[in-house]
């Protein structure tokens, strides 16, 4: 099998958030691609069943080095840059991933290299609102580190994440996942991974900084994490945050592990309160190999 590896939300190699693609897969089986994922032990490792688009998408399934995921944002970007570099080989304005979750477009910028690709995510769900008190011992925090001004809510775009407000980015640096309280406190969460985000942001353009713990996925943080900030876009534009039913923002990520990295988020409260959400970003070429 030919594989690729590329970094996705950096803005240059050996930033942002690391993907391994595998083509011509179709043969494996569930056991051989997960076994896969734990040897490659990235966020995620992709797998390209079909080498023609079925129903007009490419069939694609997501693992972490534990277990099967039905959707998640840098995948999701670097492998339609995989399947259309490698696969398509010429120019497209969009290509379309059949993940478990459904279907999910990639846009590219025609003509413009240096340009962020555009993933639109499926349609916001928002859990049960959690208390800050248990959330704060489960991050190492204190109470008075969170913002209680606003909810920490249950948001999925595909894949559920706790969106916890925070006060201040020394809160956010401040912030580590206590084992104990996290593997007791998600038994009784539908969300397993852990945003958390800060008005504080790592640089001048940034709204704001974000980190994200998924010790549940094998993943105890994660550079840059799309599924996560498109649930942060839905949770920002659902709170009016700004006082306003549309966000066009970047945030800023990975900046303690090293990998920092930089995610464009646009979403929209549209006509019967459905919101729209968009997340962006780089996806750079690293490696390429064969599978033996």
């Amino acid at each position: 099998m030919d594989f690729y590896l590329t970094d996705v939300f950096g803005q240059q190699k050996y930033s942002g958030n690391q993907l391994a693609t595998f083509l011509h897969c179709g043969a494996l089986s569930s056991w051989e691609m997960q076994k896969i994922a734990r040897e490659i032990n990235f966020s995620e490792t992709t797998f390209v069943l079909s080498e023609q688009p079925t129903d007009t998408g490419y069939h694609v399934r997501i693992f972490t080095p534990n277990e099967e995921i039905g959707f998640a944002g840098h995948p999701t970007l670097g492998t339609a840059f995989i399947i259309q570099q490698h696969l398509i080989g010429k120019p497209v304005e969009r290509v379309l991933l059949n993940l478990n979750v459904g279907q999910v477009p990639v846009h590219f910028p025609l003509g413009a290299e240096d340009a962020n690709l555009w993933m639109r995510q499926i349609e916001p769900t928002f859990g049960a609102v959690l208390d800050a008190v248990s959330l704060a011992q489960v991050l190492g925090l204190e109470p008075a580190d969170l913002d209680t001004s606003w909810p920490i809510a249950q948001v999925s775009t595909g894949l559920p994440h706790i969106v916890v407000p925070l006060k201040n980015l020394a809160a956010l640096k401040r912030a580590l996942l206590v084992r104990e309280h996290y593997l007791a406190f998600i038994e009784r969460s539908w969300a397993k991974s852990i945003l958390m985000f800060s008005p504080e942001a790592y640089t001048a353009e940034q709204a704001f900084a974000v980190r994200v713990f998924a010790d549940y996925y094998g993943v105890p943080e994660d550079p840059a994490t799309g599924s996560g900030n498109g649930c942060l876009a839905a949770y920002l534009v659902k709170q009016k945050y700004f006082g306003s039913a549309s966000i066009n923002l970047s945030v800023g990520q990975g900046y303690e592990m090293g990998r920092p990295s930089e995610l464009a988020l646009r979403a929209e409260e549209a006509a019967g309160g459905v919101i729209r959400v968009e997340v962006g970003g780089k996806v750079i070429p690293v490696a390429k190999g064969q599978w033996l």
